[in-house]
C-alpha cells in the first residue's frame, strides 16, 4: 500500500472517530449506530498507521507510468481533511419538499385515546400525522400537544410548517413529517429554526396536519436532529 493509501485510511478512521465521539454523527445515522461507528474508526486508524509504517520501510521502486498517478492519489485527502475541519450541517428545511413525505390515512381506528394530562403531551411530528388522520385526531381531543422541529419553507406571519426527518438506516432515507401551525401572531419565524409548539388539534388541510398553536418557543438544534 502506497503512503497516500494509508494516510487517507488513518484520515478516514480519524474522521469517524471525530464524528462519533462529538456526536456529528447523528446527523447521518441513527444515535445506536455509535459504538460500531467508533470501533469501525479506530479500526481504520490503526489499518492507515500501519500502512504507512510499512511504505516508510519499503525501498522505493523504479519510477514508471503509474507514478504519474501518485500526486492526484493525494487529492483524494482534500476532501478527507475538509470534513474534518468543518462537518457538514444536518438536512433541514431544502430537502423537506423534495424528499420523500409521510403521509398517513387510516380506516377503522386503532390508535387508544390520550390520557388525560395537566401538561401538554410531548409528541413526535409523525405520531401527530398519524393521530391527526385517525378520524380527524379523535385520540387527541382536548389534549394538549408539544411538538418539536424546524420551519419549513413559505412561513408567514399567520402560519408555518413544522418539519422533522425521521431515518430508518441514515440520512440517505430520510422522510420528512410535516405540520401546518397555525393560530399565531408576529412575525414569520426563520426558515430552519427550531421550535418547540404547544397547541391543539385541528382539522387537516390537505395532505398536512394542522396544529392551532398556544405557545411557539425558539430552542436550539438538539443534538438527534431525527424522530
Amino acid at each position: 500500500m502506497k503512503p497516500a493509501a494509508g494516510t487517507l485510511t488513518a484520515l478516514v478512521g480519524l474522521l469517524t472517530m471525530r464524528l462519533t465521539v462529538d456526536g456529528s454523527f447523528q446527523r447521518y445515522v441513527r444515535t445506536s449506530m455509535r459504538p460500531w461507528l467508533l470501533i469501525a474508526g479506530v479500526a481504520l486508524l490503526a489499518l492507515g498507521i500501519v500502512a504507512i509504517a510499512i511504505g516508510i520501510r519499503t525501498p522505493a521502486e523504479p519510477a514508471d507510468d503509474d507514478d504519474h498517478g501518485i500526486g492526484v492519489g493525494w487529492l483524494l485527502l482534500v476532501p478527507v481533511v475538509a470534513l474534518l475541519l468543518v462537518a457538514p450541517p444536518t438536512l433541514g428545511s431544502f430537502g423537506v419538499d423534495r424528499s420523500t413525505a409521510i403521509r398517513v390515512t387510516a380506516g377503522r381506528s386503532s390508535l387508544p385515546p390520550l390520557a388525560p394530562s395537566d401538561q401538554p403531551i410531548p409528541m413526535t411530528l409523525q405520531e401527530y400525522t398519524e393521530r391527526s388522520f385517525d378520524h380527524a385526531g379523535a385520540s387527541m381531543r382536548n389534549a394538549v400537544i408539544s411538538l418539536t422541529g424546524f420551519v419549513a419553507n413559505g412561513a408567514t406571519a399567520t402560519s408555518f410548517r413544522l418539519a422533522r426527518y425521521q431515518i430508518s438506516c441514515c440520512a440517505a432515507d430520510a422522510a420528512a413529517a410535516v405540520v401546518k401551525v397555525i393560530g399565531f401572531s408576529g412575525s414569520a419565524p426563520p426558515r430552519d429554526q427550531w421550535l418547540t409548539v404547544t397547541g391543539r388539534v385541528s382539522s387537516v388541510e390537505g395532505e398536512d396536519p394542522v396544529l392551532r398553536a398556544t405557545t411557539v418557543r425558539d430552542i436550539s438544534a438538539p443534538e438527534d436532529p431525527y424522530e
